[in-house]
C-alpha cells in the first residue's frame, strides 16, 4: 500500500505541474501513484488531502467552492491554498 506521504508527495507534484489556478481531482492522484490498482487508494488520496488541509497547504474544492473536508460527500478537487 501506498504511505500517506507518497500520496501528499504526489498531490504537490501533480499541482506543480499544472497552472496556479488550476485544480487536481484524487483519482489523478491515484492513478499515478498506482496506475493499475488505483481505486483502493482513492480513500487514502482523500485523507492525504485532508491532512494537508489541515496544514494550510491545499484547499478541497467542490463545485469551485471551498468545502469542509471533514464533512463534504462527492466529488471534490484539490488546490494549492489561495
Amino acid at each position: 500500500m501506498v504511505e500517506e506521504k507518497e500520496l501528499a508527495a504526489k498531490i504537490r507534484e501533480l499541482l506543480n505541474a499544472r497552472s496556479a489556478e488550476s485544480s487536481i481531482c484524487p483519482s489523478d492522484v491515484a492513478r499515478a501513484a498506482a496506475p493499475d490498482n488505483w481505486r483502493p487508494l482513492m480513500e487514502p488520496v482523500r485523507e492525504a488531502a485532508r491532512h494537508m488541509v489541515a496544514h494550510g497547504e491545499v484547499q478541497i474544492t467542490q463545485g469551485g467552492e471551498v468545502v469542509d473536508p471533514e464533512s463534504v460527500r462527492g466529488p471534490i478537487r484539490i488546490r494549492w491554498t489561495r
